[in-house]
């Protein structure tokens, strides 16, 4: 049985052209985004800690070292491993951080601590330079979210809401330039869906992906206050 799904928000930018403003700033200023406007994502380990009701939150970039060995164990967890497809001998895991590790910026891999725990994992990463900018009508400077909840203690209580909304949050106070935030969860991952639309996200649209049929969700920076 497929999983319920919001239906889509009415045609609008998000889900038809660009507006040609929108349009020439992406087709003109993307090269130049990657090399030289210095806004891809290398502060991330400057960012303020997000007060939050579940405890004190913070965005740590990986250090392959000293993480992969919690990493790939949350990798081989069978909850995770049946959507990051991660699972395996460390090798597995490390080859997917070092791709990120050893790019250009445009992702970042990081641990989520809660209370300095160590408890989850984000990838922050620019939207607007990734291959889902093909999928959907990207705006300059969208900034994507990818999550895992590592401790099984920490799931299905809605600390995953908590930690969306606080990153999202994150984001848009420390990237001024980023309009909205976007995620692509699987639209089987039913627990993450609803916890991206709990956290203050919207479902844009279901849009087709190499390896998954994704729910397109975004964040706006207009409605922040609002949800």
């Amino acid at each position: 049985m497929s999983p319920t799904r919001p239906p889509a928000d009415p045609p609008g930018d998000d889900t038809l052209d660009l507006r040609l403003d929108d349009l020439v700033a992406l087709l003109e200023g993307a090269h130049d985004a990657e090399v030289l406007d210095g806004d891809l994502l290398d502060a991330i380990a400057s960012w303020d800690p997000a007060f939050t009701p579940v405890g004190t939150f913070r965005l740590v970039p990986v250090r392959l070292e000293r993480d992969l060995p919690l990493l790939a164990r949350w990798m081989n967890d069978p909850a995770v491993a049946a959507f990051w497809e991660l699972a395996g001998p460390e090798t597995v895991t490390a080859e997917h951080l070092r791709a990120q590790l050893e790019g250009d910026g445009r992702s970042v891999p990081c641990l989520g601590l809660l209370d300095a725990t160590p408890m989850s994992y984000f990838e922050i990463y620019r939207a607007d330079l990734d291959p889902l900018a093909r999928h959907y009508p990207a705006r300059p400077h969208d900034t994507g979210i990818h999550l895992l909840i590592g401790g099984i203690t920490d799931r299905g209580r809605g600390v995953g809401t908590t930690l969306l909304r606080a990153v999202a949050d994150l984001v848009l106070h420390h990237r001024p330039r980023c309009t909205r935030v976007v995620a692509e969860p699987d639209i089987r991952n039913t627990p993450s869906v609803s916890a991206f639309l709990s956290g203050g996200f919207r479902y844009a649209a279901e849009v087709d992906l190499p390896d998954k049929r994704a729910a397109l969700m975004m964040r706006d920076r207009a409605l922040r206050h609002v949800l």
